[in-house]
């Protein structure tokens, strides 16, 4: 295991090498290099223009614009993904969604569907099947062209826990064990999957806000005599970028004034807060009526929209006589008090010859937000692909809207 002062030691010579080469000379240099580069990932993509097409826009696609596949949303200035994103949580889970190995080839397939549909955005986390789904990707990824591979793009989430903060050691530790199971030596995206960090170590070193209720770290390091951090969070997260680790960075869960302190302290080091995860459907539009997803915009953060089906609420699949699975707990409304919503969005989805799953998609893009729609098999990857190439009118939001919900926070995980 590495430890902090070896990853310092990296970045400083990640700089000294690469600071006096453009671009074409590094590639140069380190095709015919004998010397590893570990921490050093030079894409070829990097070399293009990095102007972008008509149809590329930043942080959301704008009305009246109709979300294509082919449309492109900026991420940080530094990706380009489309309006519409795979969330890989249920690949490798068995205590949710009830993985067994059995299921392996029709997670592939909705990969696999996806890709065909123009859909080359995938969501994961370290905690997904306790690293399963990093491992299937890696191997539904590794069954693609290296040219294939070049345009999928992947981002991945460092689980934030209380008792990993010896930043930047737990994150870059946390990041590259990712990056083995993904078969990968570069992330698109790395995200903080959720605020559960001690509050004030987004920007500050060795400083805890005790008023959450977290006093294990003054045990640990009273019992255990065990050092505060090297750096803050935010600085964690650009020594990832800074060592080629990743490309852009993002949180999860945060509250608006957690992102505007994010966003503040990574500026401080020359880059820009990516994106902000958050549970947004039609039965949890809090971070709309709060201004967290205005919020964002404004500072150039995309929203990234998790649970965007409602863990399968909002897919016609359930009804009152056919309830969910226990355990999916995000917008955990009984299916009798949904039933309005579900009515207007079928009656939407017949007439636009659409699924209903793509109803509530195409509603999350036209709010401002990219979202992550899960799928198991390839029919429900297909279903997912609806939504795009049209548009709700005005008309069609306002009736939708009528039966929506607005959900809660919690102290703990959900912030925004």
């Amino acid at each position: 295991m590495m430890t902090s002062a070896c990853y310092t030691d990296s970045i400083a010579i990640v700089y000294n090498l690469l600071s006096p080469f453009s671009n074409r000379m590094i590639l140069s240099a380190l095709k015919t290099s004998s010397r590893p580069f570990p921490y050093i990932t030079i894409r070829l993509i990097s070399l293009q223009s990095t102007a972008h097409n008509m149809s590329s826009y930043t942080t959301a696609v704008s009305a009246p614009t109709i979300p294509t596949a082919d449309t492109k949303i900026s991420l940080g200035g530094k990706i380009d993904v489309p309006p519409l994103a795979l969330g890989c949580w249920s690949w490798g889970d068995q205590s949710i969604w009830g993985w067994t190995p059995d299921a392996d080839a029709d997670a592939k397939s909705a990969f696999d569907t996806s890709i065909d549909h123009g859909i080359t955005f995938f969501d994961t986390a370290e905690v997904y099947g306790k690293g399963e789904s990093e491992r299937a990707i890696a191997r539904y990824r590794n069954a693609r062209s290296d040219d294939e591979k070049g345009k999928l793009i992947i981002a991945s989430k460092f689980a934030s826990w209380p008792t990993k903060l010896w930043y930047p050691s737990s994150l870059l530790n946390a990041l590259n064990d990712s990056l083995k199971r993904l078969e990968m030596r570069q992330l698109d995206l790395y995200q903080i999957h959720g605020p559960v960090h001690f509050t004030r170590s987004i920007e500050t070193i060795g400083t805890l806000d005790l008023s959450a209720g977290y006093c294990l770290f003054v045990v640990c390091q009273t019992v255990l005599h065990l050092t505060p951090p090297d750096c803050s969070l935010a600085d964690a997260l650009a020594d990832a970028v800074d060592a080629g680790l990743t490309r852009t960075v993002g949180v999860s869960n945060y509250s608006l004034a957690e992102v505007k302190r994010m966003h503040a302290a990574l500026q401080k080091r020359g880059i820009q807060l990516a994106s902000n995860q958050i549970e947004y459907s039609l039965l949890r539009r809090l971070p709309e009526t709060s201004g967290v997803i205005k919020g964002c915009h404004e500072l150039g953060v995309s929203v990234l929209a998790y649970s965007p089906l409602a863990m399968g609420r909002l897919t016609g699949k359930y009804s009152a006589a056919n309830p969910p699975p226990k355990g999916r707990h995000f917008s955990n409304y009984d299916m009798t008090q949904i039933e309005p919503l579900l009515q207007a969005m079928r009656g939407i989805a017949e007439s636009r010859g659409k699924s209903v799953s793509a109803v509530a998609l195409n509603w999350v893009i036209c709010k401002g937000a990219i979202p992550l729609a899960g799928a198991k098999n390839a029919k429900q990857a297909e279903q997912n692909s609806q939504a795009v190439g049209w548009r709700l009118t005005e008309e069609e939001i306002v009736e939708l809207e009528k039966h929506s919900m607005e959900g809660s926070n919690s102290w703990y995980w959900q912030h925004a």
